[in-house]
């Protein structure tokens, strides 16, 4: 046990949900901003939208998926009996998710190098309909472990009611109705350090819609739980409910910061709201990894693989995570600031100049998503 009363497969398992809210997060708003890609408008009306959106993913949506690989590698070797009931309980939805990403990249980097334009719509296309599916499936995924429908075991579980079913839906359209509120949320900011301040609107009042339409969904989703999986229902109204209390607040600033334009302050809490969501559907559980069928503690492998895995975690994340936060900073600036070796207006032209030229090549420009 550790001074704070929870066991090293409790810490390593919350050091993977973290990994996990990292993933809805950044993952979650690249995802959304091909959902917005997606309701662009047509190739001269959504020329601008989709440039914007293509400049602010760019550098970054590769990186992200490095999270959902730490998620599975950590599940996999350190609560492997878990792992190997999610994975062939819910493999539909799993690998449907998997060739949406695998689309999703493929059209992306496709689109960016091809310059017929039909070629280009249609691997448009791809990667706007794959950024809609794969959270969808996603969320299915979190609904059917929620849910109660994957107990121990290989494929013991029903293969397609285990996804199939009321909360596994609503998870999927949570999950794609919260990336694209992410997105919204994160490209406001990005539009206006572009000096964009019609797009920035334009996504403004995008992420004010998407907000009300999932706080509309959520409530729905009370009663979905209650009726379809009673067991989360009483864990989120019980020990989890200040944590789903907090959510909820850091909702309502998020809208009242978007009405005022304050949109750099609305993404900190945006983010809080949606990690939040998820820090109570663990709270709401614990201490089960599969509920109600399987603890934790069940689930954990030896006490030296548990160490062993700890000690590379920490090892690497004094790699990992200095170099994503480098990447994510560097890529947050503004292509107007002037660099730091004071060469001033010349310098800012030469910054200008090396935007366009990724603009004209398809390449990376300013990514915060």
């Amino acid at each position: 046990m550790t001074s704070s009363g929870l066991t090293l497969a409790e810490v390593l398992l919350g050091v993977m949900f973290v990994g996990l809210i990292a993933y809805a997060l950044f993952g979650g708003a690249d995802f959304g901003a091909g959902i917005w890609d997606l309701l662009a408008g047509g190739t001269k009306r959504g020329s601008r939208q989709r440039d914007l959106i293509e400049h602010s993913i760019a550098p970054v949506w590769e990186a992200n998926h490095v999270w959902l690989i730490f998620v599975l590698v950590v599940l996999w070797t350190a609560f492997s009996t878990g792992f190997a009931a999610v994975v062939t309980t819910l493999y539909q939805p799993l690998t449907l998710a998997a060739f949406g990403m695998i689309a999703r990249g493929a059209a992306f980097a496709f689109r960016k190098s091809i310059s017929s334009l039909p070629m280009r719509r249609f691997f448009g296309a791809c990667f706007a309909a794959s950024s809609l599916a794969t959270p969808f499936f996603l969320g299915t995924v979190v609904g059917g472990v929620a849910s109660s429908r994957v107990p121990p075991g290989i494929a013991t579980g029903d293969v397609v009611t285990s996804w199939l079913n009321p909360t596994s839906i609503l998870g999927g359209v949570l999950a794609v109705l919260v990336c694209a509120y992410l997105a919204a949320v994160f490209l406001c900011l990005d539009a206006r350090r572009e000096g964009h301040d019609d797009l920035a609107d334009q996504f403004r009042t995008r992420a004010l819609g998407t907000a009300a339409t999932t706080g509309l969904v959520g409530v729905v989703g009370i009663f979905v739980l209650q009726a379809d999986a009673p067991l989360l229902f009483e864990g989120l109204i019980g020990r989890a409910l200040p944590v789903i209390v907090v959510s909820g607040l850091a909702g309502v600033a998020s809208i009242v910061l978007l009405i005022v334009r304050r949109y750099g302050v609305a993404r900190i809490t945006s983010s809080v709201a949606v990690a939040t969501v998820l820090i109570g559907w663990a709270v709401a559980q614990y201490p089960y990894l599969l509920l109600p069928y399987l603890t934790i503690e069940e689930a954990a492998r030896s006490r030296t693989t548990l160490v062993t895995m700890t000690v590379v975690l920490v090892l690497g994340s004094l790699v990992l995570v200095p170099a994503l936060i480098y990447m994510f900073v560097l890529f947050s600036r503004s292509p107007h600031e002037a660099p730091a070796d004071g060469h001033g207006d010349d310098g800012a032209r030469a910054s200008g100049a090396g935007v366009n030229t990724a603009s004209t090549s398809g390449g990376a420009g300013t990514g915060r998503v």
